[in-house]
């Protein structure tokens, strides 16, 4: 499995995008993994998560949110070190347990919701990932689960009655 080594980043300029350096991300760069898991640690912090690298200015990037930021405690013109691996989930997310348990007891919305865009994917999940509550989490899912069969595709009415 892929894996860059250990670097550090300062966290400058635009607040919501990490600029990244070359090197450590070439290796996944040539092989077309834009996806990655990433390991970011600010002082005694750890924090795990998904992400892409995107090409921007003539540069690479990668968003790293207030929400991030806030997990670990890091502010502007600090630095934190990073390690990106290679992502080899499905879905380039990782999947809530509940949303798993619903979705793949139905199998037609399962096979509808495979049929969507990646991107669409990430983005419904992602919609369930933010529920705190596992009650709602699985009512959310079977809601979407439920819209899916109705023909709904449209995200922002996946989610509605």
């Amino acid at each position: 499995m892929l894996q860059s080594p250990i670097f550090e980043i300062t966290l400058s300029g635009d607040i919501y995008a990490l600029k990244l350096p070359i090197k450590p991300i070439r290796p996944f760069l040539e092989q077309k993994l834009n996806r990655v898991r990433v390991m970011a640690t600010y002082k005694t912090n750890t924090l795990s998560f998904h992400g892409a690298i995107q090409k921007r200015k003539g540069g690479y990037v990668m968003m790293f949110g207030k929400r991030y930021q806030k997990e670990l405690g890091i502010s502007t013109n600090e630095v934190l070190q990073v390690q990106f691996f290679e992502d080899t989930s499905t879905y380039g997310v990782e999947l809530p347990e509940e949303f798993e348990a619903v979705m793949f007891t139905d199998d037609v919305a399962h096979q509808i919701f495979e049929s969507l865009t990646k991107g669409t994917q990430r983005g419904l999940i992602y919609t369930i990932l933010r529920i705190k509550k596992s009650e709602t989490r699985i009512e959310k899912t079977l809601l979407l689960c439920e819209n899916l069969n109705r023909g709904i595709r449209e995200s922002k009415q996946l989610f509605q009655r």
